[in-house]
């Protein structure tokens, strides 16, 4: 059995958090820079060289590459041979304090959704726990803000609407959130579970990189045949016109059953955050 203690967790969350927020990933750097290239709006190839010039000076400024630093989302994969040293959940959400807290990272959380009183550390965290063979802790991170979370759908589907619905519904949901969830996007999708499980694997498929397509020909083909739709709607950066509203759209899916068809649809803007460490 493979010992680790809750300090540990804790200090590596609270780095986490910060770099989670300061800095956006290689991949996402990659894809700004490719929409911005071929980008043939003027006015979208401006705005993505400000987005661009925004990650420039967050990086030398050590300061949010966005203002809303996001609630807490966290994937936690157990290994079985791990014994952690102190509670888990209560771990994580130290390292939350922490992070959010000596890194001067905008606290977003209130305690109770309707008193709505701030909790002023960004606790509690959401986190997905699952347990894995073998003798690794391996935590990721997912800060997620709310003007894209707002403009995410769920949808139970009937069966016979088939591939044909879950394209329908994702471009439904992009088409509604506009402007609002900050383009250019990355698009989580969760197809199938039951209704909790798709909106899982929809957050989740935002944590996987932009530049991975599915591992599922069928899956990674309607990746490809919704960006393509997607970019062609004319949404744009900041929603003012061009041909990149999108980066990518990351599917996710799982067994269901026989009567239903859920999908779910994270909106995620350009900073899509996320950091993977293992313990």
């Amino acid at each position: 059995m493979r010992e680790i203690t809750a300090a540990d967790i804790t200090a590596a969350v609270k780095m986490m958090c910060i770099e989670a927020n300061l800095t956006l990933a290689p991949d996402m750097v990659r894809a700004l820079g490719s929409a911005r290239d071929s980008e043939k709006s003027s006015l979208g190839k401006k705005i993505l060289g400000q987005l661009q010039e925004n990650l420039k000076l967050a990086g030398e400024e050590q300061i949010p590459i966005c203002q809303d630093t996001g609630m807490a989302v966290f994937f936690v994969r157990l290994g079985q041979k791990v014994h952690v040293e102190g509670g888990l959940t209560e771990a994580i959400n130290e390292g939350v304090r922490q992070g959010y807290t000596e890194g001067y990272l905008r606290k977003s959380v209130v305690g109770d959704p309707l008193r709505r009183i701030n909790t002023k550390d960004n606790t509690p965290a959401i986190i997905h726990y699952d347990v894995v063979p073998g003798e690794e802790l391996t935590i990721t991170i997912a800060p997620k803000g709310f003007g894209s979370e707002n403009m995410s759908k769920q949808y139970m589907l009937k069966p016979a609407d088939g591939v044909e619905g879950v394209r329908n519904a994702v471009l439904k949901t992009v088409s509604e959130a506009g402007p609002n969830a900050c383009p250019p996007f990355v698009i989580g999708v969760g197809i199938g579970g039951d209704f909790e499980l798709s909106a899982i694997l929809a957050k989740k498929a935002l944590t996987r990189s932009v530049e991975v397509r599915s591992s599922l020909p069928h899956i990674r083909q309607l990746e490809a045949e919704l960006l393509t739709a997607i970019n062609h709607l004319g949404i744009g950066p900041a929603g003012l016109g061009g041909r990149n509203t999108a980066l990518a759209v990351n599917i996710e899916t799982y067994a269901t059953h026989i009567a239903g068809l859920p999908v779910a649809v994270n909106m995620c803007c350009h900073v899509n955050r996320h950091v993977t460490a293992s313990l």
